[in-house]
């Protein structure tokens, strides 16, 4: 009988926005301040999905002046996070959505004497999606994978594809639903093996297809 307590929800893929620091002082007309415009845009944009009008941008920036939020965008667009399209409209760049990555790792167990140095920045699609035409982001349900560090409420980054290797973790079709679990073999046939001792190996009796293969995990703890 098929697990439906561990099930995938196929949906949109999510969207997120992340927050940078502009701390290149040698970009040209570089203003201090430009960091925290920086960051009051990429809020701004998480919300809203858009860049918003000068009048609007006076609001956003705590700024009275049209010519001043001018000023802002053309700084932010000589620093690489934002341009403009063809027809004037400013959008964000791949840099506006990049990351801070710490040289420093972090130590899960005893603890370690702290550096406070920094990295270069990153995209976080980047690390985590290798063919973007073929990724998408489905949210999980249920603890059958619990013991391969897949929780209920995970968002698992999935490579659509049809054919996978044993021990891979994969979203699966099996008589017509969805499951995650580990491509396995047994006795020549292919088997879906959850990672928990709760729930039963599942042996199709009809047909198995791969949807996609698990390339990430992403978890949010605090909203």
């Amino acid at each position: 009988m098929l697990d439906k307590r561990t099930i995938v929800l196929y949906s949109t893929a999510h969207s997120f926005c992340m927050d940078i620091a502009m701390t290149d002082s040698n970009t040209p007309g570089f203003n201090p301040k430009d960091t925290e415009y920086l960051a009051r845009l990429q809020d701004y944009y998480a919300d809203w999905k858009s860049i918003p009008s000068y009048a609007k941008l006076c609001e956003v920036f705590g700024i009275a002046s049209k010519s001043w939020v001018k000023a802002v965008l053309t700084r932010l667009s000589a620093a690489g996070f934002i341009e403009r399209t063809p027809d004037g409209a400013w959008i964000p760049t791949r840099q506006f959505f990049a990351r801070p990555l710490a040289e420093s790792s972090v130590q899960a167990g005893m603890p370690a004497s702290v550096t406070e140095t920094q990295g270069e920045y990153f995209v976080i699609d980047e690390m985590l999606i290798d063919k973007p035409s073929s990724t998408t982001l489905i949210p999980v349900r249920g603890d059958s994978m619990i013991e391969a560090g897949i929780h209920d409420g995970d968002v698992a980054v999935v490579e659509k594809r049809n054919i996978a290797n044993v021990g891979d973790i994969v979203v699966a079709i099996v008589d017509n639903e969805f499951t995650l679990k580990t491509l396995d073999k047994e006795r020549g046939k292919y088997i879906l093996r959850p990672a928990n001792q709760a729930y039963p190996v599942i042996r199709p009796q009809g047909t198995l297809e791969i949807f996609g293969v698990l390339t990430g995990l992403i978890r949010k703890y605090r909203k």
